[in-house]
């Protein structure tokens, strides 16, 4: 992780909504340019974004609801990666 550290918390910018799309059956982020449609992981993680949880929390939680998952800690750590990278999130310290 180059941008960030397990201990800083992240939340969704503002203007962007997580939310159930019963249509299309997955979680999904809105936003005032258009949606996100997410995987079932990526919506597991940003569920726990909260802006209370650090990442280390997230990795943590998820890792007692899928203690079966390799590479769990790893995945998360790309996502958060990835949606800060696309101004989904932001990260306080």
């Amino acid at each position: 992780m180059s941008d960030f550290d397990l201990y800083q918390v992240p939340n969704l910018r503002r203007g962007f909504r997580l939310q159930w799309e019963p249509a299309q059956g997955c979680h999904v982020l809105l936003y005032p340019e258009g949606m996100v449609r997410l995987n079932e992981s990526a919506g597991e993680i940003l569920r726990l974004v909260d802006g209370q949880r650090s990442v280390a929390q997230i990795i943590v939680d998820l890792r007692r609801r899928f203690p079966d998952v390799q590479g769990l800690d790893e995945d998360i750590l790309a996502f958060i990666e990835v949606a800060h990278a696309q101004f989904w999130l932001q990260l306080q310290a």
